[in-house]
């Protein structure tokens, strides 16, 4: 019973314990399993990997976006102003942790568990590949006349 109403007592004063802390900073306040694809910084600064997400957010209906507040003003009003054209809700987080080349820039989740096996952008979908025009090789002949 004392045990009971210390837990009590505790939770009141210091709020209740949070579930894995570490893996809800890392994901941006939600849980890893939660998660269907995943954008680091560096990623949102690159125009490739932005055309890559916009081409393929309409493939998740049912989720929203979680968008790190570290991310450059610049980079957010650009994927404000497009989630917002697309009818996708979003929100922007406070992230209070050291920023690596790892760390989530933009989170698209859900409410519930999805499980996905790979959620990193850069392994789910492939950056559009450039078209080359073929060079032409000039043989010995030709290019004496």
């Amino acid at each position: 019973m004392a045990d009971e109403l210390q837990k009590h007592l505790d939770s009141g004063r210091y709020s209740s314990p949070k579930l894995h802390p570490d893996e809800q900073r890392a994901y941006l306040g939600t849980f890893r399993e939660r998660c269907y694809l995943k954008m680091t910084i560096d990623q949102m600064k690159e125009k490739n990997w932005t055309t890559v997400f916009f081409d393929h957010i309409a493939d998740y209906q049912d989720a929203s976006c979680l968008i790190n507040d570290q991310v450059p003003q610049n980079i957010q009003a650009l994927y404000i102003q497009k989630l917002s054209a697309a009818h996708i809700p979003f929100r922007i987080v406070s992230y209070e942790g050291e920023i690596t080349e790892d760390t989530a820039g933009l989170l698209v989740v859900t409410d519930h568990a999805v499980d996905e096996p790979n959620i990193e952008i850069e392994t789910k979908y492939q950056l559009p590949e450039e078209k080359k025009q073929p060079v032409e090789k000039k043989s010995f002949w030709k290019k004496w006349f």
